[in-house]
């Protein structure tokens, strides 16, 4: 073999020999490094980014009366034992928020219940009412009784008829009122009401 023939046959060797020129990166994932590709795709690149899970979505329910909500709510369906009593052992819990507390008619015992428990007691002193009449008094000297007719009521809300209250669990757009009711057939129960509220008094707001 000529001497031409061999360089020309070592430089054909040396150029399969030679390791490739490295390809410049580029905006996609073709042509780059393999450790780079792999740690963007684990999030451990510095082109990875978290997104932050979205924020939970407010019911527009808030303070005192979602918490009394959130409270009354669950006793939906606590009874009185034997029916007619007046009387069971969740029902005596509910008295126990009231000064001077006895066996009677329950419903403000119940929201004198729920209110102690949200934070927001009713009374001067704190002290819960078992008569709807002192609870209503109550509100009007305090400045937290709506008149029914004066204002809507918010979920929340405890609604007062003459000798009976409650708590407004919802609103619907055609002013149709859901309440929570204690001793309301012998029971906690829920209750349905055309805008007038069934006749209520007023509302009492408590925060």
């Amino acid at each position: 073999m000529s001497l031409p023939a061999v360089l020309a046959r070592i430089a054909d060797l040396q150029s399969v020999l030679a390791p490739p020129s490295a390809t410049p990166a580029t905006s996609g994932t073709q042509g780059t490094p393999f450790a780079q590709v792999l740690q963007t795709s684990a999030g451990l690149g510095t082109t990875a980014s978290a997104t932050p899970l979205s924020a939970p979505v407010a019911t527009g329910r808030t303070g005192a009366g979602q918490a009394i909500l959130n409270l009354v709510s669950r006793e939906v369906g606590v009874a009185e034992q034997p029916p007619g009593s007046n009387d069971s052992p969740r029902i005596a819990q509910y008295r126990q928020a009231t000064a001077g507390s006895g066996v009677g008619p329950w419903c403000a015992y119940f929201v004198s219940w729920a209110a102690r428990e949200a934070g927001v007691p009713l009374g001067d002193a704190g002290q819960g009412y078992g008569l709807v009449d002192d609870v209503w008094a109550w509100g009007e000297r305090s400045g937290k009784a709506i008149p029914a007719g004066s204002g809507t009521p918010q979920p929340g809300d405890l609604i007062v008829w003459d000798e009976h209250i409650g708590v407004v669990e919802s609103v619907q757009p055609d002013g149709r009122i859901t309440t929570i009711e204690g001793n309301s057939s012998n029971q906690v129960a829920r209750r349905s009401y055309d805008a007038s509220g069934g006749g209520a008094v007023g509302y009492v707001r408590l925060g």
